[in-house]
């Protein structure tokens, strides 16, 4: 039996959280003694410069001895966040509709002082002249 076919029979029941360029994969799987345990795997999209894309995966493997206190742990570090800070998200970069500038970097480091300059300019039309 090739490793393709085993993994798949250990692989019993399964669901998806596709979340922007993050796919989390829950997967239930059984141990050679038949007993189940949880897989969580992050995979993310990340794109070269070339246009190609390759994928980074991380995986955590949770055993049922260890799930009330994950659970509890989980709960209590998810609810931390939201007291703290709320539902909505911050950063704007993981918006649904974010895009990245290509100078970021020069964006983000401009000061007070060179956006003050600019902002007395006024909007000029080139097509008169």
């Amino acid at each position: 039996m090739s490793d393709y076919e085993m993994m798949d029979k250990e692989e019993i029941y399964s669901k998806v959280l596709r979340a922007g360029r993050r796919t989390y994969f829950f997967d239930v799987r059984a141990t050679k003694a038949g007993d189940y345990y949880l897989t969580v795997t992050e995979s993310k999209k990340f794109t070269n410069d070339d246009g190609s894309f390759h994928y980074k995966k991380h995986k955590i493997y949770l055993y049922k001895e260890d799930f009330t206190e994950f659970k509890e742990i989980l709960a209590e570090m998810t609810d931390y966040i939201i007291n703290e800070k709320g539902q909505e998200v911050i950063s704007e970069r993981h918006q649904k509709d974010f895009k990245r500038e290509d100078n970021f970097v020069a964006h983000e480091a401009k000061t007070a002082e060179d956006t003050a300059s600019t902002d007395s300019f006024t909007d000029i039309s080139f097509d008169d002249i």
